[in-house]
């Protein structure tokens, strides 16, 4: 009788993880761009959306952005007196906490507050951030957005389904009494977010907020990165699950 053989699970091709080499890279480029560039800025970021960070870079075509990876570049720079790369830079290391990122530019100080601080965006909100404002749909047909447009009547089971306590009258959708979507200072749930979005209420702002930055040996703070931990646990970037390099 032939030898039974059992069923065998064999890899036909293997792939190495390439992880340590990605962050030699990353600190590879790192180090380059400290020496290509004159100015080395960290910011935070508000309510990141890539839409907005692409206009952003638009206006430092001759810079370089990095994101992510927070260890990495600290490390890159070196992370105290005795392992920095530039004098005094490690207190650039020390800043990157959180939800930051890395400017390297030849523009000046007055150019990149001037760029940077004036520029916003709003946004919807996502699941995770703090409403800024009250959101009530008043009771009797649901009408959306400063325009008051009804809403198709085929949304109704989605809307239904988002926890607003909906009926399809003639057609129209409509609610028995008032219904609060959020109130000031809630952190908003999925289903917030979603219905926010559906009522065209953008209370999520886009805003880079300059830090500190690093210029030919002199290091200036110019606010506490008080924030930056507390948006990291909303769902910002880590250092574990996001690295992006902007040239």
């Amino acid at each position: 009788m032939p030898r039974a053989k059992r069923s065998k699970v064999v890899t036909l091709t293997k792939t190495k993880s390439n992880r340590r080499e990605g962050r030699k890279e990353i600190m590879r480029a790192v180090e380059e761009a400290s020496d290509n560039y004159d100015y080395i800025w960290v910011f935070s970021v508000a309510n990141m959306r890539n839409q907005y960070l692409k206009e952003v870079r638009h206006k430092f075509k001759t810079s370089r952005f990095f994101l992510g990876k927070n260890k990495v570049m600290a490390k890159a720079l070196g992370n105290d007196p005795e392992s920095e790369i530039k004098p005094d830079i490690h207190k650039i290391s020390e800043v990157l906490v959180g939800d930051v990122g890395l400017l390297f530019t030849n523009d000046d100080v007055a150019t990149v507050k001037s760029n940077l601080e004036s520029f916003s965006a709003q946004d919807y909100p996502r699941a995770g951030n703090i409403a800024t404002y009250r959101v009530v749909v008043p009771g009797g047909e649901v009408l959306r957005g400063h325009t008051k447009e009804p809403f198709p009547n085929n949304m109704e089971p989605e809307l239904r389904g988002l926890g607003m306590p909906t009926l399809l009258r003639a057609g129209k959708i409509t609610i028995e009494s008032d219904f609060v979507i959020c109130e000031e200072g809630d952190r908003l749930t999925s289903q917030q977010s979603r219905l926010l979005k559906h009522f065209w209420e953008r209370m999520a702002e886009f805003k880079v907020k300059l830090l500190c930055y690093w210029h030919n040996g002199e290091f200036v703070e110019l606010e506490k990165n008080q924030d930056a931990a507390g948006e990291a646990k909303d769902g910002s970037s880590s250092d574990e699950d996001s690295d992006e390099d902007m040239e």
